[in-house]
């Protein structure tokens, strides 16, 4: 047999980074029974953050980086931690305890429209025809999965902390992206810091809120396996993978998880969805992605099929 090339092996590689993303909306549903949404989010990047940890003291240049930052830099960095995990983590936990998995998904897919739209004024990027094209078919999704618009109180508490959770995750994407531009700070630092403020400002809200929680032998085996597989391991592939694969194939291979998560609800959480509903999730999808394309390059996508 011949051996898979190694663009084959990173795309499966990057779909096996969001197989394991989907994955945590299961596991987190599931621990919710019995931790506190902010505890729960707190306790898992703490200990993500604790895992990069010796991988981080281990480099003498990460050292180095972190000690010459600057406070410019320290600030940024501490508004990403309180904006993408902080806000953003800690309302996606606070959502799942009140919403569906697959609306959850579905909300933060709002995300690329608002950075699209905030780029226009923050970051003078004027969105494309194929952008607007995008952010229209994401709302016709949306409208098609939620009509008859009626909601539950919960539903409705729900839905207003996932969008203060779209709004910060889409802060974040901004000020990651005005980090990463400068490309004066090494992802891996950008990461470690900032998830390590942002944990810590979540675990510290978390336990003064609802106090130290007794967590059972099962959930402790998932607040583990988030942390260290779903978290730590993840992101560091999905990294790894963004070194060899275009924006459009990041983009198509990360927005396939709307329909992993729904597929797994499905089988795991019993959470249904009706034809009208995945008709507007598809939708939605294609618009979010197509809102994330600024360019489609055919002859690009000619030469990679070939």
């Amino acid at each position: 047999m011949k051996p898979k090339s190694p663009h084959i092996v990173t795309i499966l590689q990057a779909l096996l980074v969001t197989f394991l993303w989907s994955t945590s909306f299961i596991l987190i549903k599931w621990g919710l029974a019995e931790i506190p949404p902010i505890t729960f989010a707190g306790l898992r990047y703490t200990l993500a953050f604790l895992c990069f940890i010796p991988f981080v003291l281990l480099k003498t240049n990460y050292i180095n980086e972190i000690k010459n930052l600057s406070g410019s830099q320290w600030r940024k960095l501490f508004w990403l931690g309180i904006l993408f995990y902080a806000f953003t983590q800690g309302t996606q936990y606070l959502g799942l305890s009140l919403l569906q998995s697959v609306t959850v998904s579905l909300m933060l897919n709002f995300t690329p429209i608002i950075v699209a739209v905030l780029g226009i004024f923050l970051l003078n990027e004027i969105p494309t025809k194929l952008q607007w094209l995008g952010a229209i078919l994401f709302i016709v999704g949306i409208l098609t999965y939620f009509f008859p618009i009626s909601f539950l109180q919960n539903e409705l508490i729900g839905l207003g902390v996932m969008f203060i959770g779209v709004l910060a995750n889409s802060g974040s994407a901004i000020l990651g992206r005005n980090l990463n531009r400068n490309k004066d700070i090494s992802p891996v630092v950008i990461t470690f810091i900032s998830m390590g403020i942002g944990a810590i400002i979540m675990l510290i809200v978390g336990l003064s809120k609802d106090g130290i929680p007794v967590i059972s032998t099962k959930n402790s085996y998932y607040l583990i396996w988030l942390a260290v597989v779903n978290t730590a391991f993840a992101f560091t592939l999905w990294n790894l993978t963004l070194r060899y694969l275009s924006a459009m194939e990041s983009s198509i291979i990360n927005g396939t998880m709307l329909i992993q998560i729904a597929i797994l609800a499905w089988i795991f959480l019993g959470e249904t969805i009706t034809i009208q509903e995945g008709s507007g999730m598809l939708i939605a999808a294609v618009g979010a992605l197509f809102v994330q394309l600024k360019k489609i390059n055919i002859n690009g996508i000619l030469k990679r099929q070939s």
